[in-house]
């Protein structure tokens, strides 16, 4: 069959047409994908890393020799209450209303730190022959357990402020009577208004903290429960 002039002609059109509709379909699919790859690698050149921080108290002086002393205690894990325990260092800009830093975090658990630095300083005191970690056994006369309360930075009040509030107490394993217990909360400055000034003012708060705990341990506890008490 033989086809029109003005048939081909029409089919010529609708076949330059399809062309011309694939051709600016690529070049738009071109232009996406280009424009995509700009947005990414824009996004890619302002990615933020968490800065993370630690608490670093100075090393505990060489324990005293120990005189009539007997007693051993182990230290159980300090506890905190669980917005403390997220990472984020925290601050408040009310008594009611809690803030995180999205992008200041702690290295190691505050609970573990509080936890290491009271079993160091029970070391250097010399009040104790033996200071320990709790790992369930009951091969000591005591077991000190506590609780970090308070670790962040106040925004509220006038000024920055910090605040660090630990409690704690010992408890005689052979008769289940609490021996000693303590709790310190203590307010520190803050030089400028950035993070690393605040944790450096943790930082000197922790340690009056710590050291106020741990200041009134009575002197009989450290030489150890009596044989009644024992037995």
């Amino acid at each position: 069959m033989m086809r029109s002039s003005k048939g081909t002609g029409v089919l010529a059109r609708l076949g330059a047409r399809r062309r011309r509709m694939s051709m600016r379909r690529a070049v738009l699919t071109i232009a996406f994908s280009l424009v995509a790859l700009v947005t990414l690698a824009s996004c890619g050149g302002r990615v933020r890393y968490p800065t993370y921080y630690t608490l670093n108290l100075p090393a505990p002086p060489d324990p005293p020799p120990a005189e009539n002393v007997h007693a051993a205690v182990a230290i159980r894990e300090f506890r905190a209450p669980a917005y403390l325990r997220q990472g984020a260092i925290v601050y408040k800009t009310s008594p009611e209303q809690i803030g995180f830093y999205a992008y200041h975090r702690w290295a190691m658990n505050p609970c573990e730190f509080v936890t290491n630095s009271v079993i160091e300083r029970l070391r250097a005191s010399g009040d104790f022959a033996r200071v320990k970690p709790y790992d369930g056994r009951r091969d000591t006369e005591y077991v000190l357990s506590g609780r970090l309360e308070k670790l962040e930075e106040i925004d509220y009040a006038g000024g920055v402020k910090v605040e660090v509030a630990i409690s704690a107490q010992m408890t005689n394993l052979a008769t289940g009577l609490t021996v000693w217990t303590n709790a310190v909360s203590e307010a520190g400055d803050v030089d400028k208004r950035d993070v690393p000034a605040v944790v450096s003012g943790m930082n000197r708060t922790m340690e009056r903290a710590i050291k106020e705990l741990l200041s009134p341990i009575p002197a009989d506890v450290a030489t150890g429960p009596t044989a009644a008490e024992r037995n």
